[in-house]
């Protein structure tokens, strides 16, 4: 192991955590607060809005945590990610682990303000985030976990709100699911050619040619399970214009990606919390008029 100043260890651990690349974190906040205000019917509460956030935060940076450890072995062999620490060697893997256990910790301490049904939930979080980055190893659909382990949080939000899981919460889980697995199929296109190399799997490698079509495909899903929680919800033009609008950003990464170049399909990807964004902004809207 080198010598590392402790600059170079703190920057280290900023990096693992992916503080320096909120992408992560945008993607996860907003469909957790798409539930919050569904569950709560335009008027969340604040102390939840806060608990939800922070153990967003801390809920993220532990899932990155983990997936650097799970790919310390082959990072440096992907030109995206070779810089990163475990790969240079600036973290020992007992420092990665140690980490994650620390995060983890803050993470259930949030959720110990929460009822106990929403701390047994917490479990099933805690699961998927540490099961989705060794997927990568066995199955083509590791996208799917992921998916499972971002919308972890809308059964939370609601059994906190609400104290029970309403059937409809399982159809904006699944539209989250959808989007989650088109997004980061995207993601995946990024690193396709060097994850062939090392052995990973990943959506993008069993889509193949028909990826940006799965892709489109996925995120109308999404929009369509999203039309179909409104109706449940009886909201009005504002959420309905939203969903139009993600639509359209949709279509845009559609064209944006047409060539497969790997700028374009990263561009996409970061784009993508444009429309969970927007459809937040629907949902708030439509409530308060």
């Amino acid at each position: 192991m080198l010598n590392f100043t402790l600059p170079e260890k703190r920057q280290a651990y900023w990096q693992l955590m992916r503080i320096d690349k909120p992408i992560g974190i945008y993607l996860l906040l907003w469909p957790t607060l798409w539930a919050l205000w569904f569950a709560a019917e335009g008027i969340p509460d604040l102390t939840l809005l806060i608990i939800f956030s922070l153990g967003v935060f801390v809920m993220r940076s532990a899932g990155c945590v983990i997936n650097d450890y799970a790919d310390r072995h082959v990072d440096g062999a992907v030109e995206r990610t070779k810089n990163r620490p475990f790969a240079k060697k600036i973290v020992s893997e007992k420092e990665g682990l140690s980490l994650f256990g620390l995060l983890i910790v803050l993470a259930f301490a949030l959720v110990l303000f929460l009822n106990w049904q929403t701390i047994v939930l917490s479990i099933g979080a805690l699961i998927l985030a540490a099961l989705y980055p060794f997927m990568k190893r066995f199955t083509y659909l590791p996208q799917f976990v992921l998916g499972a382990a971002f919308s972890w949080a809308i059964p939370m939000a609601y059994m906190a709100t609400q104290m029970e899981l309403p059937p409809i919460l399982w159809l904006l889980y699944l539209a989250n699911l959808l989007w989650t697995v088109a997004y980061d199929t995207l993601y995946a296109m990024v690193d396709r050619d060097d994850d062939l190399k090392v052995g990973i799997k990943s959506t993008a490698i069993l889509f193949g040619r028909y990826d940006r079509a799965l892709v489109l495909i996925f995120q109308i899903g999404a929009l369509v399970c999203l039309g179909l929680v409104g109706i449940e919800y009886d909201r009005q033009a504002f959420f309905y214009c939203s969903l139009c609008l993600a639509l359209l950003v949709f279509i845009y990464h559609f064209w944006l990606t047409r060539d497969k170049t790997k700028p374009a399909c990263f561009k996409a990807f970061l784009q993508n919390h444009y429309a969970g964004l927007i459809i937040l902004l629907g949902i708030i809207a439509d409530y308060l008029v």
